[in-house]
This record gives structure tokens, C-alpha cells and sequence, in this order.
């Protein structure tokens, strides 16, 4: 290389680290003038009274001024929101269901909701419900899944029970079990958050699990229940409670609402969460126990014409005497409809026998219907070949068949499903009710059966019931709409639990 060469060389050098301090230092200069300018508004500001004493603001340098402005306690706030503005950390919400089913499904809904919404969420439940979990979903405990701007975490924790315990069959004893062995499990998760300096901002939980509330009191954290009945329901209940969020919406259930926000009750209307178009994209994720065939299932449902088929299921608790399914059969038979019935086998713990069909039944049946031990229920409502549902009314089929726009035949056993059917058939519009409660032992006869099939599948009630199934699948759409009640609502709610957030990192 050339004398020439190298002077070039060494110009190009001390250039190029020229232009690099100058833009480091224009860098930091704008960094102080902007924590300067800022500290100068916020401590003036006309919430933050302070004098300096002796100490004249005119005759003060820069490095004394931001001296005073750090010992003040202001300042420990206006840290908080400098690195919030830099890069806001994610609030951490843990959610804790009870072990059921019916349960895990809506509390999962809403834990996605909020991870989509930018909140690192963790869900907790049992072993042995995670064992199920895992199993259908491909899940790994502790590996967080990203879904939209947060992530979902699941962690499980032993009910210390063997899996044939008489205390699983007894709802009582066993509320009380996982109060014993969860109250601890959860109570240890919060530690540990504070101490890795993630604090929790927040506790959901799901009915059946009260001593959520007392773990989130001890520790300083707001709880909140996610009510997975009805509003009308609600009202009978609301005097426990303050602040609510509740799987329906607005359009929904407007006057009911109305009257418990009049009793100074915070409530949160955010569903139906199933159906929020924010976790569209994580429907892999699932609280199913049993995996279903769901390509056959669909592929059989395909083969049938729009509004011919009668999807009958009675949810994961409900279990219908041997004669009455003797008598939903011949209903069908009867009545020659096509058909897809989850008879779904007894609970271990319940102790009862599996149901049988009558002789010849599927064979007779096989061209028109389908008997299935379980079924992808949102699915199944979805498709455009299923014409009615005939359902024990819990509010999750409810809100699933109301969401989807699908009429219902309403069989409901006991506590608030009787309520529910009353609202499906009288208020609602969309329901026929084919029985009053499976408590009062009384049997619904196969004509009672095929009376109200053929009612709900063709004729004047058939197209009164899809008019009015229609209206409320519109509105439950523009409920979880972007801007919609729903999502204004959820977004509020996100915004109660980052003020939360905000009061948990002050104090860590």
C-alpha cells in the first residue's frame, strides 16, 4: 500500500469515528434534555407541589437539579414511565380453573383473549386435567405459546388423589381437596413471579375455586370471577361480588346488565369468548379432554344437505336416565330425521353403567345418523347442514348455539339450565321445549320427541326460530367485533388490570 493509500485510509478511519461520537453524543444530549424537560413538567405539574428550600431553580446546573429530582420519590414514578415508553413489559395474569370441562373451556377462551391482547398469561388446573390436555393438544407444561401481542403458559399442579378416591365422586370433598393442595401451588407461583421481579398483576378464576379470592388478598392482588352462567342468573348471586366479567354480551342480555350496573357492580360483558376474532388463531389450543375424530365427524356432516341434521348432545356432567335415551331413539326413528348424537360413557367416578341404544337401531339408522362418544361442538354448530340442537341449555351451549345462529330444543336437568331454557324459548326466541327438568323424573315420551323435531326442522316455527337464531348471531358478531361491546369491554378490562400492573411493579 502507498503512502497516499494509508493517509486515505487513516482519514477514512477517524471519519467514520468522527460521525459515530458525534451521533452517540447528539444521542445522549437529546436523552438528558428530554429526561430534563420532562422531570421539569412533571414535577410542576399542577398534582406535584414542591419546594427545593434554600435551593434556587434559576441558579441551578443541570447535574444538581437532576440530583434533587432523583431523591424525590416522584422520580421512582417517572422512572416507571420512561421505561414503559422505552419498552413496556408485559403484565403477567395468572388464571386458575376448576377441573371440569365445562369449566376449563370458557376460562381458556378468556386466557387467550387477554394474551392476545398483550398480557403474558399462565393457566393452571390439575394434573390430571393437564394429563387430558396435553394428550389432545400436543401441549408442553411451561413452554409459553405466542397468540397475538402476549403468551399462554400452562402449569399443573397434583390434587394429590389417586385416581379411583371415592372424594373425586363427591363434589363437596373434593372442592375442599383442591383448596388444600391448590392454595399453596398458587400462593408459591405469585413468590416466585415477585422475586424474578415479574410480578402478577392479577387473578381470574372460574366458580368452584373461591380460595382464589383468599390467595389474591393475601398477597395484595385484585381477583376477579369469570361468571360462566347466565346474567339472569347472576342476579340471584350478585350481592357477593363487585366486579364481574361475564360470558355474554350487551345485545344479549342488555336489561339484565343494566340492573346489576345500577347496584354500583363493576361488570364486564366480553363474550361470547369462543367466538373472539382476536384468537382465531390459536383454535389449536383447546381444554378438550377426549380427542374427537373431528375429520370424520365433519367429512359425515358434508355429505348432508344445509339444515337436515339434528346435532344432540347434553354436555359433559349431564347423564339421562337408560329409558329416557330409550325414548330420545324411537323419537328419531320415528321421525326420520338425520341425526348426530354425542352418547357420550359414564364418568369413572359416577359409578354408572354405560348407556345402550335399542336393538337394530344404528342399523336401521346408518344412512341418516351418526352416534359419536364426543364431538368438536363449535364445529358441529357451525356447519351449515346442522338444522337444530337439542341440549340441556349450560351456557356454554348456549352461548354457542345463540353465537352461531342455531335453534335449540331445550332439555335442561337442573340449577340455572332450567333459567337458561325459560330465556332460550321465551325471551330469546330461537328454543321449543321439549322438557322441563330432568330432575322431576319425568319422561319425555318418543312422540313428545318427534312432535318437536319435526316443529324445529320445517314449517312456520321452524323459519320463526332461524329468524330470531339469525338476529342474535349478528349481534354476538358485532359484540366481538374491533369496537364492538365486547371488545370495548375486554379492552377495559385490560386496562384494569395494567393499573394493576402498574401498582405491582411500584411495589417490587
Amino acid at each position: 500500500m502507498s503512502t497516499s493509500e494509508s493517509i486515505d485510509s487513516v482519514r477514512c478511519d477517524v471519519g467514520l469515528f468522527v460521525t459515530l461520537a458525534r451521533r452517540w453524543f447528539v444521542r445522549r444530549l437529546c436523552t438528558t434534555l428530554f429526561v430534563f424537560i420532562v422531570s421539569f413538567m412533571y414535577l410542576f405539574s399542577s398534582d406535584c407541589h414542591i419546594s427545593f428550600d434554600s435551593v434556587q431553580i434559576q441558579s441551578m446546573t443541570l447535574a444538581s437539579f437532576m440530583l434533587q429530582i432523583r431523591k424525590h420519590e416522584y422520580f421512582k414514578k417517572l422512572n416507571i414511565i420512561i421505561c414503559k415508553m422505552r419498552s413496556e413489559a408485559p403484565i403477567h395474569v395468572l388464571l386458575i380453573s376448576y377441573p371440569a370441562q365445562g369449566h376449563i373451556n370458557p376460562l381458556l377462551s378468556l386466557a387467550k383473549c387477554v394474551a392476545a391482547k398483550g398480557a403474558s398469561v399462565i393457566f393452571i388446573t390439575t394434573e390430571r386435567a393437564g394429563k387430558d390436555i396435553r394428550t389432545v393438544n400436543n401441549i408442553i407444561e411451561k413452554s409459553f405459546t405466542p397468540i397475538g401481542d402476549g403468551s399462554l403458559t400452562f402449569e399443573f399442579f397434583d390434587d394429590c388423589l389417586e385416581d379411583d378416591d371415592p372424594i373425586r365422586g363427591d363434589i363437596t370433598g373434593y372442592i375442599a381437596q383442591l383448596k388444600l393442595v391448590g392454595k399453596p401451588f398458587v400462593s408459591q407461583m405469585i413468590k416466585n413471579h415477585a422475586e424474578s421481579n415479574k410480578p402478577i398483576s392479577c387473578l381470574i378464576n372460574n366458580p368452584f375455586l373461591p380460595w382464589v379470592c383468599d390467595v389474591a388478598d393475601e398477597h395484595g392482588i385484585p381477583s376477579v370471577l369469570l361468571w360462566v352462567q347466565s346474567t339472569a342468573v347472576l342476579t340471584a348471586y350478585y350481592n357477593y361480588f363487585h366486579k364481574l366479567v361475564l360470558e355474554t354480551y350487551e345485545e344479549l342480555e342488555h336489561d339484565f346488565i343494566d340492573y346489576i350496573s345500577n347496584k354500583s357492580i363493576l361488570i364486564r360483558p366480553i363474550g361470547p369468548l369462543f367466538n373472539n376474532p382476536n384468537i382465531k388463531g390459536a383454535n389449536n389450543i383447546r381444554g378438550d379432554f377426549v380427542k374427537s375424530d373431528d375429520c370424520n365427524i365433519i367429512e359425515w356432516l358434508n355429505s348432508k344437505t344445509k339444515g337436515s341434521v339434528v346435532y344432540i348432545s347434553f354436555g359433559t356432567v349431564v347423564y339421562l336416565p337408560q329409558e329416557q335415551v330409550n325414548e330420545i331413539a324411537y323419537g328419531l326413528l320415528d321421525s326420520q330425521v338425520s341425526f348426530l348424537w354425542v352418547l357420550k360413557p359414564p364418568v369413572k367416578e359416577a359409578g354408572l353403567e354405560p348407556h345402550s341404544l335399542p336393538d337394530g337401531f344404528l342399523e336401521e339408522t346408518s344412512e341418516r345418523g351418526k352416534v359419536v362418544k364426543w364431538s368438536p361442538q363449535e364445529q358441529v354448530l357451525a356447519h351449515p347442514s346442522v338444522a337444530c340442537f337439542i341440549t340441556h341449555c349450560g351456557w356454554n351451549s348456549s352461548m354457542e348455539a345463540l353465537s352461531l345462529g342455531v335453534p335449540m330444543l331445550t332439555f335442561p336437568a337442573w340449577g340455572d339450565q332450567v333459567t337458561n331454557a325459560k330465556f332460550l324459548v321465551d325471551v330469546f326466541g330461537v328454543g321449543i321445549r321439549l322438557g322441563y327438568s330432568h330432575a322431576e323424573n319425568k319422561l319425555v315420551t318418543r312422540d313428545e320427541v318427534k312432535k318437536c323435531l319435526l316443529e324445529a326442522m320445517a314449517g312456520e316455527k321452524a323459519e320463526e326460530l332461524k329468524k330470531n337464531a339469525i338476529k342474535w348471531k349478528k349481534a354476538a358478531e358485532d359484540a366481538v367485533a374491533i369496537g364492538g361491546s365486547s371488545d370495548l369491554h375486554l379492552d377495559a378490562f385490560m386496562q384494569d388490570i395494567k393499573k394493576c400492573g402498574t401498582v405491582n411493579i411500584q411495589k417490587t
